[in-house]
């Protein structure tokens, strides 16, 4: 009897223990990057130095400097696939205070542009058409300007004890379409990234402590498996995030696949800048591409949006901040 009476003692201890390295649910609203994500469909596709490109831009500065942020527009140009001068034109944004200005940082990171091509059509008169870019961008900015409100709304009770930059990243899309006939050039998707972290490297003003890359975190049927340029560069980091995930419930969603390893911006905040920088991005291996049925076609639009994923995806980067 006495041994029964243990064993359930220690159930019952283990499930307390369980029970005290929950996280708490943070402050994240999936309605607000919902509407944030249809503010960027309504200028239209946002392919760089496009009208569209242009206003967004416009409107992403205004909305992180009415959260409260230092907002910084860096300007540059990298060659395009075809060896011409890009205009990048990256928006960055401070959350910080005087008193944490010194303090080690965390960098949270998408791309606000779209794609000129939709060269993933089957038909081949529809891959001159521009990529809508709900989820192919949006998305995470989406995320990230909820996230910066929420941000704006510690540093305006002086709860924010970590600094944050948020970067918006430009012609991340311009990699080289299929329909190119001529030499292909290295390193023509991420120009936007590229340039950040480049400039970095040339003067690194600012100590981070890692970052976090978000990309296409909008889809109703998402996964996000382990990406594997992320866990050679920021594993630790990694699996932060994903055992956060594990405990506010998103298994499902962050699940412990590995994927081949994908070129994204995580991937030169890594590789040029030295920053560890995780990607959280839809992929599935079941997938010719790896990725969704729509991605780089005119099918990526609000009805492969799901407030859902935002809230999941929201609310485990706000668990790291």
């Amino acid at each position: 009897m006495k041994k029964y009476l243990l064993y359930i003692l220690c159930i019952l201890l283990a499930a307390c223990g369980k029970k005290q390295a929950a996280v708490t649910r943070p402050a994240f609203s999936s309605d607000s990057a919902y509407a944030y994500i249809e503010k960027q469909m309504a200028f239209g596709p946002r392919v760089p130095n496009s009208k569209a490109h242009i206003d967004c831009a416009v409107w992403l500065i205004e909305t992180f400097r009415a959260q409260g942020a230092i907002v910084e527009l860096q300007r540059g140009q990298m060659p395009d696939y075809r060896g011409n001068n890009q205009q990048i034109y990256n928006i960055i944004a401070h959350f910080s205070t005087p008193e944490i200005a010194g303090r080690p940082r965390i960098l949270l990171g998408a791309h606000y542009d779209t794609r000129p091509w939709c060269d993933e059509e089957e038909n081949y008169s529809d891959r001159y058409y521009n990529v809508p870019g709900a989820n192919d961008g949006a998305s995470g900015v989406g995320v990230l300007l909820e996230i910066g409100r929420q941000l704006g709304q510690r540093l305006a009770d002086s709860t924010l004890r970590t600094p944050v930059d948020i970067v918006l990243f430009d012609c991340e899309d311009m990699g080289t379409p299929h329909f190119f006939t001529g030499i292909e050039r290295e390193d023509t998707w991420c120009l936007g990234s590229q340039l950040w972290a480049t400039n970095y490297k040339k003067a690194p003003l600012i100590t981070y402590q890692y970052g976090i890359v978000l990309d296409m975190v909008g889809a109703p049927d998402a996964s996000f498996p382990r990406e594997m340029y992320s866990s050679n560069y920021a594993s630790n980091y990694q699996q932060q995030i994903w055992s956060t995930a594990e405990k506010l419930g998103y298994s499902t969603l962050f699940n412990n696949q590995q994927s081949y390893p994908i070129t994204d911006d995580h991937y030169y905040v890594n590789f040029i800048a030295g920053i560890p920088c995780v990607d959280i991005i839809h992929y599935d291996i079941r997938n010719a591409t790896g990725f969704p049925s729509w991605w780089h076609t005119r099918q990526d639009d609000m009805n492969h949006i799901s407030k859902a994923t935002l809230q999941a995806v929201g609310e485990v980067v706000m668990a790291q901040l």
